[in-house]
């Protein structure tokens, strides 16, 4: 199917539990330059905001990212609160979310980068980050007025159980996995998105800074490429994990080093069997496709196959000229 421009996905639904309210969507006023880094979840979500809030600033020490580039449908802090603070900045914004695609507004004036990363590393990540969790992450969560749902509980204490869980209740207990993944591959070829993947930062992370850059139309000057790339080094973010991560990591026992734990892939491979590991691959398959699935595998796409048909397109269908 030919595709043709000036269609965008159009919101077609809210998603409330205990951390999401994206009904604040509907209230956010974007501006022409806003920037949206969007992930599942512990897909590189922090390491993209910090790339990009380096572009922003030239490299600049000493930023605030956590503040400056806020979860837009966590459900805390209050809608009006968060905003306001959002309305008044004057920098060029950079907003997270975990939405699908089809849970927010899509503006043809934002720019949008998604991030991808293999489920089975996906749910390591989210198990340090919810094993590790301490009580005020319970209470902010759970008993703050607003949540829909039920509360999420503590998880059990092997990491196989909570991996077999995620994948037989879809990213229980926090939000579906395979259908965050395909609304945004879905919409991969908009001129205003950009797909990254961790793998590929990992790999080639000045390339994968300088195409962001490029996507943004953000020029870098070359004095400062050194301080961009040290500023988004794995080793420079730990040290000065309490000006990135959300709240200075008061959520998390440990702090904020805790939520930027290993930043590795593969950890599931001595654990999961090779029938394990086979399940999950044949799930990826089935829920997205070959092109989909082996890109979320290894972060490479296919160039021959790269086309959109028409059930990719079931959520683009709203013409904005």
């Amino acid at each position: 199917m030919t595709y043709h421009f000036p269609y965008y996905p159009v919101k077609t639904r809210e998603m409330h539990n205990h951390h999401m309210d994206s009904t604040i969507w509907n209230d956010f006023r974007f501006r022409d330059d806003d920037i949206v880094i969007s992930t599942y979840a512990k897909s590189g979500t922090t390491w993209t905001q910090q790339i990009v809030s380096q572009l922003i600033f030239a490299g600049a020490e000493g930023l605030d990212v956590a503040a400056m580039s806020p979860w837009l449908d966590l459900r805390v802090p209050a809608r009006a609160e968060k905003l306001a603070a959002l309305e008044a900045q004057t920098h060029r914004r950079f907003i997270k979310t975990h939405l699908p695609v089809d849970a927010l507004v899509f503006s043809p004036r934002a720019r949008y980068i998604y991030i991808g990363r293999d489920g089975r590393d996906v749910a390591w990540s989210m198990y340090n980050h919810h094993a590790t969790a301490n009580d005020f992450w319970y209470e902010v969560l759970n008993d703050t007025p607003g949540r829909v749902g039920p509360a999420i509980g503590r998880p059990p204490a092997s990491v196989r159980d909570y991996f077999t869980d995620w994948m037989r209740r879809d990213g229980h207990p926090f939000w579906p996995y395979w259908d965050n993944i395909r609304t945004w591959w879905a919409v991969r070829h908009l001129p205003n998105v950009h797909l990254t993947h961790f793998e590929a930062l990992k790999a080639d992370m000045p390339g994968e800074i300088r195409k962001i850059a490029d996507f943004l139309g953000i020029r870098i000057d070359p004095a400062n490429w050194d301080a961009i790339l040290e500023h988004c080094s794995f080793d420079y973010m730990k040290a000065h994990a309490p000006s990135v991560v959300p709240l200075g990591g008061a959520f998390w026992e440990g702090g904020a080093p805790t939520f930027i734990n290993k930043g590795t892939n593969g950890r599931w491979q001595s654990v999961l069997s090779a029938a394990e590991s086979a399940r999950y691959e044949a799930r990826a398959l089935l829920e997205l496709g070959p092109d989909c699935a082996a890109w979320l595998s290894t972060g490479r796409r296919s160039t021959s196959n790269d086309n959109q048909d028409a059930s990719s397109l079931k959520y683009l269908t709203h013409d904005r000229r």
